[in-house]
Parts: C-alpha cells; sequence; structure tokens
C-alpha cells in the first residue's frame, strides 16, 4: 500500500486505532458542552498541506453517534488541498434529552485522506443509458412499512 506524506501542524497528531483503519482519529482541543439539539463548531488544532490531488474528509466516529448520538453535521467535512487554516469540526448532538460534554483530547471525529481525480465537464445533450436510469431516493426497493 502507497502512504502520501502530510506536513502537519499539531499538539495532537491525528493517529490510526487499527491497522488498517481508514480514518485518523480527531481529538478535541476545547471543552464545549452540547445541549440536546444544538451544534458547535469544535478545535482540533490540526492545520495540513495535502498535496494536489488529495482530500481529505472528516466524518463521524460511529461509537459517538450510536452511543450518544453525537454527529458531524456537514458530513463528510471537506478540507481541500490548498486550505492551510485550522480543521474545526461542526459537532450535533442529535440525542432528544442528554446533554454531552466534549473536553480536550477526546476523539471527536475521523480525517480520512484520500486522491482525487481532476475532472472535466463535458456538456452534451444527452448521457449513455445506465442500467438505473434515473432512479433516485427510494429506487431500490425501500418501503415504508409492511404493505408497501
Amino acid at each position: 500500500m502507497d502512504t502520501v506524506d502530510v506536513p502537519i501542524i499539531s499538539a495532537h497528531v491525528p493517529v490510526y486505532a487499527h491497522p488498517g483503519d481508514a480514518g485518523a482519529d480527531l481529538v478535541s482541543t476545547e471543552q464545549v458542552r452540547l445541549e440536546p439539539g444544538r451544534r458547535a463548531l469544535v478545535g482540533t488544532g490540526v492545520r495540513i498541506a495535502l498535496p494536489e490531488g488529495y482530500v481529505a474528509f472528516v466524518v463521524p466516529r460511529s461509537g459517538l453517534a450510536a452511543r450518544h448520538g453525537i454527529t458531524v453535521v456537514n458530513a463528510p467535512g471537506t478540507v481541500d488541498a490548498g486550505y492551510r487554516g485550522e480543521i474545526k469540526v461542526s459537532l450535533l448532538n442529535t440525542d432528544p434529552d442528554e446533554a454531552f460534554d466534549v473536553a480536550p483530547g477526546d476523539r471527536i471525529a475521523q480525517l480520512i485522506v484520500m486522491p482525487v481525480p481532476r475532472v472535466t465537464f463535458i456538456p452534451v445533450e444527452t448521457l449513455p443509458e445506465s442500467v438505473r436510469g434515473e432512479g433516485g431516493f427510494g429506487s431500490t426497493g425501500y418501503t415504508t412499512g409492511p404493505s408497501a
């Protein structure tokens, strides 16, 4: 597997929890209380310089989502190769009853770095046919109940 060198400025360098993980953990640098239904922009202290042709995505941590209803509002958050500012995470507490406290050093999201090709959009009058065609939301058999 190829590795990509990414220059970083951070007191807490993102780490992969397990071999083969796609996402490296981002940690909070601040104390934040997320009341039910509220969101907050939480600092990570991480600044990176991605090489051209790469993007980083900030995604939710499944454990926080499953246990506490904490997610990333704009998931995935996109970090472009030219961005040099701090990566912040827009957290949302979806729990209707319980507040959630974030402390400095808490793992709050994951960072996934991926190659992205440069695309040339070519205007055409028609598109080639496909098996799916124009089928959109629910077109693969989603049902709303036992009688559907």
